[in-house]
């Protein structure tokens, strides 16, 4: 009797498997979200996580020489290695919430919603007070800011909430949304942090306007901001403070109150258009919190007010990328979710910039993925997984077909 040897298949390299993994035609969960997947979206959040790395290394050896021991070895380069961490946890956080299917998305964020609410009333509470403000949970390497993760939480909430009205009409999602959103708010100027309060403000009144309010309700809302406006002016001293600091700022202290804003313009137009170079800007050693809230301006000396016009520009692309892409969205979910979470991404890096440039008054807010800090990375990676999560599109399907399937339960 012949013995029959049995040899096994030769295994494909690793090589040759994950590129059958990612093409046109396999049917693979990964094959199937790299080509739903909004690359160029992708493309632009990376190219941002990028500069941000660079923009942290540049201002990394002013912070160190402020707020770090200078006799570390490396404390120089503090900032920038750990930001390089928290970069290397947000990348895969955001890559596996972009592969979520919507529903699963919608159900955690509403879960992760309640969480968050009662985490920031914590903070409000019993956080840590860090320059006279509760925002932080948590002791060291180990704290986290509860509003950060909330901002994507409670948009895709409230998007979920008003997509309801097109089901049925009578439904009192809107009183609803009025009263999350006010809830939060008491919280956030309880810590206080006026600067987020306005985000979750302008952003529940843009979802309320994109989901088909009536010109007398938005009237109505214009009048009650500016009653609110008002009244945080004449009832709350943090928004006092800030405000009469910079519309009517007193001569005897102009200089101490103006001082981070004045510094900030100086260290941004410092380098001229072209920058001072990698490693050259002198300015920003004497700028308060350069890796953080005056990180731009860091940008503006090392590397130009050409690099600035073009950060600008990115930003501007990935909010102008998604509102093309929702042209043709019949899905009202879908299309509240991702308008708000771009609204919130482009209206943080508006206030940012502002304040960098002098047009607005000091606010304590991060310049999306630039910026240095592990809970706004994260949580702004959470906030991109969704929104590239509801942007997914099957390239083979018509809209009516792709929402009839399923994809949106």
């Amino acid at each position: 009797m012949t013995d029959v040897i049995r040899t096994s298949p030769k295994r494909k390299p690793l090589r040759e498997r994950f590129e059958d993994q990612l093409s046109r035609g396999s049917k693979t969960p990964l094959g199937l979200w790299f080509w739903e997947i909004d690359r160029i979206l992708l493309l632009l959040a990376f190219l941002l996580i990028g500069i941000g790395l660079v923009a942290v290394a540049a201002a990394s050896p002013a912070s160190a020489e402020r707020y770090s021991d200078s006799t570390k070895q490396f404390a120089a380069m503090h900032y920038f290695w750990r930001q390089a961490l928290w970069i290397g946890l947000s990348i895969p956080v955001l890559l596996v919430v972009s592969m979520l299917p919507v529903g699963f998305a919608r159900r955690g964020a509403i879960l992760g919603t309640a969480i968050c609410v009662l985490l920031v009333g914590v903070a409000a509470f019993f956080g840590a007070e860090v320059n006279g403000a509760r925002r932080w949970i948590g002791i060291g390497i180990a704290s986290f800011q509860p509003s950060e993760f909330l901002k994507p939480l409670y948009i895709v909430t409230t998007a979920w909430l008003l997509s309801l009205r097109a089901k049925d009409p009578s439904l009192p999602v809107i009183p609803l949304t009025g009263v999350l959103t006010f809830v939060i708010a008491a919280l956030l100027m309880k810590q206080p942090d006026f600067g987020q309060t306005m985000i979750f403000a302008l952003v529940w009144v843009i979802l309320l306007m994109l989901s088909g309010i009536s010109t007398r309700a938005i009237g109505f809302l214009g009048g009650a901001g500016i009653a609110g406006v008002v009244a945080a002016y004449l009832f709350y001293d943090t928004a006092r403070t800030r405000i009469d600091s910079f519309l009517f700022p007193d001569p005897e202290k102009a200089a101490a109150e103006h001082y981070q804003t004045d510094m900030a313009h100086a260290v941004l137009t410092g380098g001229g258009a072209t920058g001072t170079g990698p490693g050259g800007g002198t300015v920003k050693f004497k700028l308060p919190e350069a890796h953080t809230d005056y990180i731009f301006s860091v940008m503006g000396e090392e590397f130009g007010l050409i690099a600035c016009i073009v950060i600008a520009l990115i930003y501007l692309a990935i909010v102008v990328r998604v509102l093309i892409k929702l042209l043709d969205e019949e899905d009202a979910f879908r299309l509240l979710a991702a308008a708000g979470l771009a609204a919130q991404f482009g209206i943080q890096a508006v206030i940012n910039m502002a304040v960098n440039t002098g047009l607005a008054p000091s606010k304590g807010m991060t310049l999306p993925f630039i910026s240095y800090g592990g809970s706004s990375m994260v949580a702004l990676s959470i906030g991109m997984g969704l929104l590239l999560a509801f942007t997914r599109r099957n390239p083979y399907l018509k809209r009516s077909n792709y929402t009839v399937r399923g994809n949106n339960k």
